[in-house]
């Protein structure tokens, strides 16, 4: 009884040095979530949102021998700094346009606005798809709670938490400057130990599930950091990274933050395959407790076996979609599939895909590995045990 008491004070000291300390050191670091001030004077662009008042005129005009139609739309601009502009908007006449996609009075859509010092031209930019996608939004979230009841619920908290840490914490502070894969991992390492233990509760299982993640995350992020020197990656394969380069007042890292990129990304899978795992070790273990650790390792090693099977097919095959339309304009133009993987932003999504998947493959026999260990010897540890909660949720 001592001895608890004891292992409880050393304990109960250490959370609330570790507090005090976040507080006085962390938070203010984690709070600093300014933004640099815009550098355009008033003057430049900016994407808002705006209601069509009217369509004043509708047809069809040929660009370069497709026929297609065309509307010209009186809009009022909702938000910004023109906000009750109303301004005459061309749709159609000037790019060639998916099909099926016209406008009524009443509908929004956004709108590019460029204000100078003696006009502003207002710009077509893209349809307002909001309403739908909460729609969609709500359809999921429902059928989440239906499924998982109270762990859909922690799930859904725990998704909110992790947006917020990508756009309160990881974003603010690469912009700032500071280094990518440093901001990656500590933000992947925040996500990581508040969604599990807020999804999963806190028990043995979900501590083993925690080591795991944070040992293969680790060779995930070595791995990355070898294989994009090796094949010469320099982080500019897409638009948007080189259009950051060119902000003023933002100075970022590239190559940095295309090795925070695929760590976050890998952190998502990651998340999948191990929690999974060690739930089949702790499953299989009390179903039948008799199993040694031999056989315990090998019955769950199969099971992960086919689980990451499928998962890296799953991975490569996301990636492939969302290269789709690159994929058949290099068909189209060129046909030599061995040249597109010299291209940089292909190269940087093979990069990734293969990091990715063989971070799963080393999470099998890593994450049953610790889960086995934890399942058969957590009662070992004496006077610590009891504070590590009960073995599963």
């Amino acid at each position: 009884m001592k001895k608890n008491l004891t292992v409880f004070f050393a304990l109960a000291g250490a959370i609330i040095l570790a507090i005090i300390a976040f507080m006085i050191w962390g938070l203010p670091y984690f709070l600093d979530t300014s933004l640099p001030a815009p550098t355009n004077n008033g003057f430049g662009s900016e994407t808002v949102p705006a209601q069509i008042l009217q369509v004043m005129d509708q047809g069809t005009v040929n660009l370069g021998g497709i026929v297609q139609p065309y509307q010209d739309l009186s809009v009022m601009i909702l938000s910004g700094q023109n906000k009750g502009l109303v301004a005459n908007v061309t749709y159609g006449k000037d790019q060639i346009l998916p099909e099926g996609l016209l406008f009524h009075a009443g509908d929004q859509i956004m709108v590019e606005v460029s204000s100078g010092p003696n006009n502003t031209v207002v710009n077509y930019a893209d349809a307002v798809r909001t309403r739908p996608i909460l729609i969609l939004l709500g359809v999921f979230i429902v059928a989440l709670i239906i499924v998982a009841h109270w762990k859909g619920v922690r799930s859904l908290l725990a998704l909110v938490f992790s947006f917020v840490v990508v756009i309160a914490y990881i974003i603010p502070h690469i912009i700032h400057g500071e280094d990518p894969v440093r901001v990656s991992i500590i933000g992947s390492m925040i996500i990581l130990v508040v969604t599990l233990y807020l999804t999963y509760g806190w028990n043995v299982k979900t501590h083993a599930a925690v080591i795991g993640i944070l040992l293969v995350l680790l060779l995930t992020g070595l791995l990355a950091w070898a294989f994009v020197k090796i094949a010469l990656l320099t982080g500019g394969g897409s638009e948007e990274a080189l259009y950051l380069v060119q902000v003023p007042g933002i100075k970022i890292d590239l190559h940095g933050l295309l090795l925070g990129g695929i760590i976050i990304g890998a952190l998502g899978v990651l998340d999948d395959l191990i929690i999974t795992q060690a739930s089949a070790v702790f499953e299989l273990h009390q179903a039948n407790t008799g199993l040694g650790f031999r056989q315990l390792y090998q019955s769950a090693y199969r099971i992960g076996q086919d689980h990451v099977a499928s998962t890296v097919n799953t991975l490569v095959m996301a990636y492939t979609g969302v290269a789709l339309p690159l994929l058949l304009l290099f068909a189209v133009e060129r046909g030599n599939y061995t040249e597109l993987i010299s291209v940089a932003s292909v190269a940087e999504e093979i990069v990734r895909t293969l990091v990715g998947s063989l971070g799963l493959v080393a999470a099998v026999p890593i994450s049953t590995l610790i889960a086995a260990l934890f399942a058969l010897y957590s009662e070992r540890l004496g006077a610590i045990r009891p504070y590590l909660g009960p073995e599963t949720d």
